[in-house]
């Protein structure tokens, strides 16, 4: 498990926001009703979110979690205005609302490729 008080690891950073530009890639590809900006900023935090349990951070102390909080909101700003296009104008609301309720990324994925099945 990765500590949050042993500093960032090597790579850390960049490697969780190539995947997360991968998730999003995959989560754009549909059509549908826009989503709302809301809906798309909680998705990218949810995103964040498992990509920081995969990476298997673990914050304890309060400091640590502050540390923790702070990583995932650079993370986030880092790709928000890419994402936030492509999010509203490719994603439908289904593939948020299935991304949203998936418990980890493998369960994302599955949003974008069972809906991509499903749209002409």
């Amino acid at each position: 498990m990765y500590d949050v008080g042993e500093g960032p690891r090597p790579g850390g950073t960049i490697a969780v926001m190539k995947r997360l530009v991968l998730v999003t890639l995959l989560a754009a590809a549909g059509c549908g009703k826009a989503a709302s900006e809301e809906q798309c900023k909680a998705l990218l935090d949810h995103i964040v979110d498992l990509e920081f349990k995969k990476a298997g951070t673990n914050a304890q102390a309060d400091s640590q979690k502050a540390d923790l909080a702070k990583q995932k909101t650079a993370v986030a700003e880092a790709r928000w205005d890419d994402y936030l296009e492509a999010c509203q104008q490719k994603t439908a609301k289904e593939r948020i609302e299935c991304a949203l309720a998936a418990s980890d990324l493998d369960a994302v994925a599955k949003c974008a490729s069972e809906s991509s099945e499903t749209t002409p």
